[in-house]
């Protein structure tokens, strides 16, 4: 890979409606692949789409009650829509939505390629049950880590909560060899709303990735951000709109982690273990 090659992602800040029913999921699914569309006009070259976390349903008590309908496989209705759009313009898309099956449902990321086939997902692995959250009553944690490749930058998405339990990052970029790190959320304006900017900059700085932190947009959610893998006064997180829809087109760029990588050694700098003898040793 040359220093300059790029990664363009349109990452959807997006408004989910009301879903109790398939017939309210799927023409909500409809009317975003339809949006999304009329975002690819040709005017920007776009590698990846990205969208929030379950971005097929309401995230509410009502949806979930629901979940026995509104769940789906990986080959569920979900994949049948961002599929078509994926092979339509050569592009892979990150989607959100619940996945049914054995010991679920699962808060899950689902990734199609251009060919049209399931790249890959992952299932939620930290449930949150604070504030507005109450995924405990409903779904159940996931059990894999997945990466995938775009370009020659290698992703993973985590899920909301995953983002303040730091240890699941740093094993991604440490031990998975992760570029970019897909952060979708379903962050309702709680008493944790305000904190929520500032794991999404640690994450990015201690782990000098790029990091990108989709919202879902609504007057209760909004405010996404994009962070580098450095990031000072000079170059701060690109903000998304505070409450409506949003669609940014984000350029990342291979020389920007290389930099960063290499003006601040943090990664460089870990010692072999942190044990309590660490100076005995």
């Amino acid at each position: 890979m040359t220093s300059d090659e790029t990664l363009t992602i349109l990452a959807c800040q997006i408004d989910v409606p009301p879903t109790v029913s398939v017939q309210n999921r799927d023409a909500h699914l409809a009317n975003t692949v339809a949006k999304v569309r009329a975002r690819l006009d040709g005017s920007v070259s776009v590698d990846l789409v990205v969208l929030p976390e379950l971005s097929s349903i309401d995230y509410s008590r009502e949806a979930f009650a629901g979940l026995n309908e509104l769940a789906e496989p990986v080959d569920g209705a979900s994949f049948g829509a961002w599929r078509q759009l994926a092979q339509e313009f050569k592009i892979y898309v990150s989607y959100g939505f619940a996945r049914s099956g054995k010991g679920g449902p699962f808060i899950s990321t689902g990734v199609v390629g251009p060919d049209g086939e399931l790249v890959g997902y992952y299932d939620k692995l930290h449930l949150a049950q604070y504030g507005a959250s109450m995924e405990k009553e409903y779904f159940h944690r996931g059990n894999h880590l997945f990466a995938f490749e775009v370009k020659g930058f290698r992703l993973a998405p985590i899920i909301c909560y995953d983002i303040r339990i730091p240890e699941l990052t740093r094993t991604l970029v440490v031990d998975q060899n992760v570029d970019v790190i897909l952060h979708c959320g379903a962050y309702y304006r709680d008493e944790s709303f305000h904190t929520w900017h500032a794991f999404a900059t640690a994450r990015a700085l201690e782990n000098q990735v790029f990091f990108l932190s989709l919202n879902r947009a609504g007057e209760t959610y909004g405010n996404s951000l994009f962070c580098l893998p450095w990031q000072d006064e000079k170059t701060p997180p690109l903000s998304f709109a505070e409450r409506s829809e949003d669609f940014q087109v984000i350029s990342l760029d291979r020389k920007t982690l290389q930099k960063a990588r290499r003006d601040y050694t943090f990664l460089k700098d870990r010692l072999e273990h942190y044990r309590i003898d660490l100076m005995k040793a």
